[in-house]
């Protein structure tokens, strides 16, 4: 009796095995019944009848994608090297195992070849300053294109903008002549602010003549500070005024 008992025992325990399936918080199962569609399952104990049932675990997280180095022509002929991570997520079992044969294969081969199609419709200074103008550009693409196989893109990140060395000299000559391009303007706007405030100065002491002789003392007492070996004498302004030149009135001109 008990010779045939332990078998008996043993393919029970084995049939048992085969039918009972324990899923994880973060995993569902897409249950297949005689190859056709019936239901999504999971999490915790699940039942699967075989061979009439079958099931395809499908797991919920968030994956990291890294999108290889890809090859990219600016829309201003510059050749660069780009690469990128995409973080997405399966939303509809069913749909990511009907609807896409390789959904992870399937969903790196669209993210390489919309990275390239994206950034080829920009120039390179878009490329580098409006990275994250462009990672919207792609989020959105990838996930309306994606939305078909149940899966949801939340978010794409530019890694790497690699440039030739050639390129990069260019680049920070480039930068080295606009720095200078702003430093002569805010230079002239300066000077012209200057002269704007010394026009005004000129007019305030030509209504008072006091002023200057005013001004005059305080150059003399700022100088007197500094520890140098300028000498300076005092010289009554009202002197120059014996040189100047009499202004001719309008009928002594004519």
């Amino acid at each position: 009796m008990n010779v045939y008992l332990i078998p008996a025992l043993a393919v029970v325990i084995a049939i048992v095995f085969l039918i009972i399936k324990i899923l994880r918080e973060y995993d569902r199962g897409v249950i297949f019944f005689l190859g056709r569609f019936q239901t999504v399952k999971g999490p915790g104990l699940i039942i699967v009848i075989p061979p009439i049932q079958q099931m395809v675990r499908v797991d919920l997280r968030t994956r990291v994608l890294d999108v290889p180095t890809q090859d990219v022509i600016s829309r201003d002929n510059v050749s660069v090297k780009v690469n990128a991570v995409i973080y997405y997520r399966v939303v509809d079992p069913e749909r990511a195992i009907i609807q896409v044969e390789q959904y992870q294969i399937a969903t790196s081969q669209l993210a390489q070849t919309t990275l390239r199609s994206v950034l080829g419709q920009h120039e390179l200074d878009e490329m580098l300053s409006e990275r994250e103008r462009l990672n919207s550009d792609i989020q959105k693409i990838l996930d309306k294109q994606t939305d078909a196989w149940g899966i949801k893109v939340s978010n794409v990140e530019i890694k790497h903008v690699d440039l030739d060395e050639s390129m990069v000299r260019a680049i920070a000559k480039q930068a080295e002549a606009e720095r200078m391009r702003r430093a002569k303007v805010i230079s002239a706007e300066g000077e012209l602010q200057a002269s704007h405030k010394l026009t005004e100065a000129a007019a305030v002491l030509n209504q008072q003549p006091q002023a200057i002789t005013l001004r005059y003392l305080q150059t003399m007492l700022d100088m007197s500070h500094e520890q140098n070996q300028t000498i300076f004498f005092p010289f009554p302004l009202e002197v120059l005024k014996a040189f100047k030149p009499p202004v001719k009135t309008r009928e002594e001109s004519n």
